[in-house]
C-alpha cells in the first residue's frame, strides 16, 4: 500500500468520524446505557454504536485488513499480525459518560507493525486530527486543513508536559527532571498525542499501561507531525504484540 492509497483511505474516513462523533454526542444527550466490562472498565451503547459505524466503513475501504477493536473480540486471537487496523471507538469513556470533553474516537492503520495512518476526533471539542505519512499530519478546521508541526512555538525554558494523573510516579518524575519539565497538566484520552503534535504541549511519559488501540492513531499523528515516540529504553514501539499490551512510553517534540 503506497502513500497515495493511505491518503485516500484516511481522507475517505474523515466524514465517517465526524458523523460517528455526532452520533456519540446525540446518544449522550438522550441518556446512555452503561455497564461494566470484565476488566472493570465502563462501556456504553455509545461506544458500541461508534464501533459499528467505524468498523463498517473501514471494512468497505480495506476489506482484506483485519480490524482489532477494543469493543470487539473479533481478530484478537490472530497471531503474526503485520497489516491491520487498531480501533478504540471511544477513548476516555469515563469522560464520555460523565458529560466531560476529552474523549476521542480513534483508528490507527498499522502496516508492517508500524503506524502508517491515523484519525482522532474529539467531538465535544470539535477537533479532528489525521495523518497519512511523514510530514502529512493535519487538523481539520471547517473546510480547511492545518498542517501539524510539533516543533513550532517551543520554549526550551518552560517545558510543559501532559500526564494521565496528577500524581506521577517516581520513575516518571525522574524522566521529567531529565527532560527539564517545568509543569505538567492532567489530560485524558489520546488527545494527549494531538496537542503535542499541534505544538501546544511538549511531551508525555507513561509506564506500561493500556493497550495498542489506545495509542496507535495518536502515534501515527504525532510521528507524522515530526514527534518522537519510544519506550523508556529508546526503542521504537512495535504493534501486534501479544495481548496488544503497551510498553512504557515517551512522547516528545523533536526539539527536546
Amino acid at each position: 500500500m503506497n502513500n497515495e492509497n493511505i491518503k485516500k483511505i484516511v481522507e475517505d474516513l474523515i466524514a465517517t468520524f465526524l458523523y460517528a462523533g455526532q452520533v456519540a454526542l446525540d446518544l449522550r444527550d438522550k441518556g446512555l446505557k452503561k455497564k461494566m466490562k470484565s476488566d472493570n472498565t465502563p462501556v456504553s451503547n455509545g461506544d458500541i454504536k461508534v464501533n459499528e459505524i467505524l468498523t463498517t466503513k473501514i471494512k468497505t475501504l480495506t476489506p482484506n485488513l483485519p480490524i482489532i477493536s477494543e469493543e470487539s473480540s473479533e481478530n484478537k486471537d490472530k497471531k503474526n499480525l503485520n497489516d491491520f487496523w487498531l480501533i478504540d471507538p471511544i477513548d476516555g469513556t469515563y469522560d464520555y459518560i460523565n458529560n466531560l470533553e476529552e474523549f476521542t474516537l480513534n483508528a490507527g492503520l498499522i502496516l508492517n507493525n508500524q503506524p502508517a495512518g491515523g484519525l482522532i476526533f474529539a467531538p465535544a471539542k470539535e477537533r479532528m486530527f489525521y495523518s497519512y505519512g511523514s510530514d502529512n499530519a493535519y487538523e481539520g478546521i471547517g473546510e480547511k486543513k492545518v498542517k501539524l508541526e510539533c516543533s513550532k512555538n517551543f520554549n526550551k525554558n518552560f517545558v510543559k508536559f501532559v500526564s494521565y494523573s496528577n500524581n506521577i510516579k517516581p520513575e516518571i518524575e525522574s524522566i521529567h527532571r531529565k527532560l527539564n519539565v517545568k509543569e505538567f497538566v492532567k489530560m485524558k484520552s489520546s488527545l494527549k498525542f494531538c496537542v503535542i503534535a499541534a505544538g501546544e504541549y511538549d511531551g508525555y511519559v507513561a509506564e506500561p499501561r493500556a493497550r495498542e488501540w489506545d495509542i496507535a492513531a495518536g502515534h501515527a499523528i504525532l510521528e507524522h507531525a515530526g514527534g518522537i515516540i519510544t519506550d523508556f529504553n529508546n526503542q521504537k514501539i512495535k504493534y501486534g504484540k501479544k495481548d496488544f499490551k503497551n510498553p512504557s512510553l515517551i512522547l516528545k517534540r523533536n526539539n527536546i
